[in-house]
């Protein structure tokens, strides 16, 4: 009978430390948050998805990220709000949103500068690029790189782009930030600031004329089958920053820390080497169904809106410096 009661003693003693123990595994297990604008099928999304899969192989589990694709979680600037207050862990957001935190940002929207996103994805390896991102280390959030959404340019839904009178005073969406919206304005266009998903059904409702668009999401979204006239221009490249909120990446152990650290670099590198590839396959697929045209001489024929841009964002040293190490760069090769 001894033998029976201590038997159970130890077993009723070791409930406790066996639960214990259960519980501290699941205190251990993390589970973060991404969020982006695009849609699941956008090159961007699968950039996160790379990055989720890693992170939980390598971590086998104790580590996780959800992404909440489309806006789930609200437009980039509740995003970015999130991240700051730590209620959202990781974004990729569009440079465009992040230059309203750092406006250097701006620089990566220079009209011409690059004609490829080849071209782009070489200037995040400048000192001006690397400069953006540690800028925002003062604004409560902590940017890992760079990744590539495409080049951009026009979809419209009745005719080619041949000069910019085809755009004067025609209702062209944009992403609603500084560099954009001067740049169409001194066109005499409508610039008019949508959000993604709502652009399909303004092309197909005539509430818009046109899309300032790059390619993966106009093929993604399914924009040409309601708007059938593409004009090629790679007006401006498209980055995207990976970002995440101190408030989060300090609640990261350092082996955690790491782990993200890596596996984010190998995702963006992989997202920018899949963009380029997806650059040529896009354009075969939209030739395939639309209208493709390419506007030869298309920066003179905007050269109003360059010179629009240079007055108004040209004296940042920060954008000068990226400018100009950006050439240096490709003209160094």
């Amino acid at each position: 009978m001894t033998n029976i009661l201590n038997t159970a003693t130890r077993y009723l003693c070791a409930i406790p430390l066996g639960l214990a123990l259960i519980a501290s595994t699941q205190v251990e297990a993390k589970e973060l948050r991404l969020g982006l604008i695009t849609p699941p099928q956008h090159i961007l999304n699968q950039t996160a998805q790379r990055l989720a899969d890693t992170v939980a192989e390598r971590s086998n589990g104790d580590l996780t990220i959800t992404i909440f694709p489309s806006g789930q979680l609200g437009d980039e600037s509740a995003m970015f709000t999130q991240m700051e207050t730590g209620l959202l862990d990781i974004g990729l957001m569009t440079a465009a949103a992040t230059s309203q935190r750092e406006p250097a940002f701006v620089g990566w929207f220079t009209p011409f500068l690059f004609s490829s996103v080849e071209e782009a994805a070489k200037a995040t390896e400048t000192d001006a690029a690397q400069q953006m991102l540690q800028n925002l280390e003062s604004k409560g959030l902590h940017a890992f790189g760079y990744t590539f959404a495409g080049m951009r340019h026009i979809l419209m839904r009745e005719s080619a782009v041949n000069s910019t009178e085809d755009v004067s005073g025609k209702n062209i969406r944009i992403i609603p930030f500084a560099a954009m919206n001067t740049w169409w304005r001194a066109v005499e266009a409508r610039p008019t600031p949508t959000s993604l998903p709502d652009v399909y059904q303004g092309l197909q409702n005539g509430m818009l004329d046109g899309v300032d668009i790059d390619l993966d999401a106009l093929v993604g979204s399914g924009f040409y089958e309601v708007a059938e006239h593409l004009t090629l221009t790679s007006h401006m490249a498209f980055p995207e920053v990976a970002i995440m909120g101190q408030a989060s990446r300090a609640s990261l152990s350092d082996a955690e820390r790491q782990l993200i650290d890596t596996a984010m670099a190998e995702a963006l590198a992989w997202g920018t080497e899949t963009e380029i590839a997806a650059e040529a396959s896009n354009r075969t697929l939209l030739e395939d169904r639309i209208n493709v045209y390419t506007l030869e001489s298309a920066e003179d024929a905007f050269s109003t809106a360059n010179q629009a841009f240079a007055e108004r964002f040209g004296d940042d040293p920060l954008i000068q410096a990226f400018q100009q190490q950006s050439t240096e760069l490709l003209n160094a090769e």
